[in-house]
């Protein structure tokens, strides 16, 4: 442990001065506001030129080593010894809490950067905006206690790039299945009905089966795979979408003030869960070429071509708050301000919903038996 603080007071005491201002000579960040390097001291500032052309896709059964590996300046890994997170930083860069958990207790990883992103969304949220975006969210929480919506201002927040890889495959799928049509029969039989028995005549909805087979082609283009295991999975879905046709070609200016996390879910991982998601859109579009009412034991062998990827980075603001000794974690999309997270539920507020809807009930029960002795 006093070898992890001692690294951690290295880190803590380095200064970032990557992006010098031309005017001050103070470092220079990313303005989500202005869309431009900013300096927070002379308020100088400095167009970045965002480049949106075609973005490289790279073959994905060549070798890593191949790959790209150049971050456009000096990178270093550091690596939260309780979470296991590892983010991305300038090579002088300071952090002193883990973005992910809060935890201090972070140290220098051997690890390098790994294969550099081709892309990014820029931030659009600044920090004041994120803390208000919080703020409304939390105000929203109505079972969450009075006394956390008090509390959030003095909490830490911080701009961390998601790593995400993109995955296009062109398909060629061989199936075979059985195909069902709907048709209905006329069908007769006995009920009882006020203690007499009778005869009534009913459609029933049967099914007929045959065998069918075919071929299937699809191109799947930028199939997205979240390449972080920090980033709380269920969170992550629940955001409507990030729109990838903001994504610009990455310059290291646009992660000046920001982190960006490493990777934890590599390529082929990445791809094992892509595949996933290919498969699925498979299956669906066969089903809709069948073309039938339903259709069962459907086998499908799939060949993948021309599979490329990329990986780009992607905007979020992340932090934890604690309650009552339990820490809860929250995001915000980077890029619309969208707000996902985990709030405490007040125990008085769920009993006095409780009471409530039992007092209602009572008077509808009371009501209802009023009327019926009148």
């Amino acid at each position: 442990m006093e070898n992890e603080n001692k690294d951690f007071e290295a880190v803590k005491q380095e200064k970032t001065d990557r992006f010098p201002c031309p005017s001050c000579g103070g470092n220079m960040v990313f303005s989500p506001e202005k869309q431009c390097l900013e300096c927070p001291y002379c308020s100088n500032v400095i167009d970045i030129t965002k480049q949106t052309g075609d973005i490289a896709e790279y073959d994905f059964y060549s070798k890593v080593d191949s790959a790209n590996l150049n971050w456009g300046n000096e990178k270093r890994v550091i690596k939260c010894q309780s979470c296991g997170a590892e983010t991305v930083l300038d090579e002088n860069s300071t952090a002193e809490l883990c973005p992910f958990c809060g935890s201090s207790y972070i140290v220098k990883s051997d690890n390098d950067a790994g294969i550099a992103p081709e892309s990014l969304v820029p931030f659009k949220i600044s920090q004041k905006d994120a803390l208000n975006c919080f703020k409304n969210w939390i105000k929203k929480r109505h079972f969450a206690p009075n006394s956390l919506k008090k509390i959030y201002l003095p909490q830490k927040i911080v701009g961390m790039y998601i790593p995400c890889w993109t995955y296009d495959a062109d398909t060629f799928s061989t199936y075979t299945a059985e195909a069902g049509e709907y048709y209905y029969v006329t069908e007769t039989e006995w009920v009882e009905e006020n203690g007499q028995r009778k005869m009534i005549t009913k459609q029933v909805r049967k099914i007929r089966w045959w065998p069918t087979s075919g071929v299937y082609s699809e191109y799947f283009d930028d199939v997205l795979v979240n390449a972080s295991r920090q980033v709380d999975e269920k969170l992550m879905n629940k955001f409507r979408s990030f729109n990838l046709t903001e994504l610009v070609h990455y310059k290291p200016e646009f992660l000046s003030g920001f982190h960006a996390e490493r990777y934890s879910v590599n390529l082929k991982e990445g791809w094992d869960i892509a595949i996933n998601t290919v498969k699925a859109g498979i299956q669906s579009g066969i089903i809709q070429k069948i073309n039938a009412d339903e259709v069962r034991n459907l086998n499908v062998s799939t060949s993948y071509n021309q599979i490329k990827y990329k990986h780009i980075l992607l905007p979020l603001w992340l932090s934890t708050y604690t309650y009552k000794n339990k820490v809860y974690r929250y995001m915000i999309n980077g890029q619309t301000g969208e707000v996902k997270g985990h709030a405490p539920v007040s125990p008085w507020k769920i009993a006095g919903l409780v009471i409530l809807g039992i007092i209602i009930i009572a008077i509808i029960i009371y009501l209802a038996s009023k009327n019926q002795h009148a």
